[in-house]
């Protein structure tokens, strides 16, 4: 069985603060995640979202190297990562993340291995060539547009946080852990 909704509390969408539903579906992410439901499970729309604002936490922290670090360069995350900042209307972001992608790729095998086993602070040239500042220059909030894009999502379910439980616990076929 497939969860097709982004699942968010009803709080956060009634919420003036455009973050509050970004943060609700990761809570539900997360929840699933820690009940033990894989990924291929859950909806689509609300991983894009979830990932959207990994990739957009990542970069704020210690930038793009450090989403290629912390992620150990996975490429199917890199697509959803893509394919989100696609459907959220980020077409800036998606051009800098392509070309950050691709700039990842001309690593040999070894280098990527290295820096991936490497400590990342400190002397660490890899790290330096993956980082790229234009990124906070560009003209497009991620967090508005994510959070502007579920609340008009068709697949968008609000529920009280009583009913949000019914229907995590129906989905996962028990009782939540208390």
């Amino acid at each position: 069985m497939k969860l097709d909704n982004i699942i968010v509390s009803l709080d956060s969408l009634n919420s003036g603060d455009p973050n509050d539903i970004i943060q609700s579906n990761i809570s539900v992410i997360n929840l699933l995640k820690e009940e033990g439901a894989e990924e291929s499970d859950m909806c689509d729309e609300a991983l894009a979202s979830y990932y959207v604002d990994y990739y957009l936490a990542q970069y704020n922290n210690g930038d793009f190297s450090q989403f290629v670090y912390n992620t150990g360069w996975d490429k199917e995350l890199n697509d959803i990562v893509a394919k989100a900042l696609k459907y959220i209307g980020a077409p800036k972001h998606l051009a800098l993340f392509e070309s950050l992608c691709a700039r990842a790729e001309t690593l040999n095998e070894e280098d990527l291995n290295a820096f991936l086993e490497s400590d990342y602070f400190g002397d660490n040239p890899i790290r330096d060539t993956l980082n790229n500042a234009s990124f906070y220059d560009l003209d497009e909030d991620i967090a508005a547009l994510n959070s502007a894009w579920l609340r008009n999502h068709p697949k968008l379910l609000p529920l009280s946080i009583d009913d949000m439980y019914s229907r995590l616990e129906a989905f996962l076929g028990r009782p939540l852990d208390p």
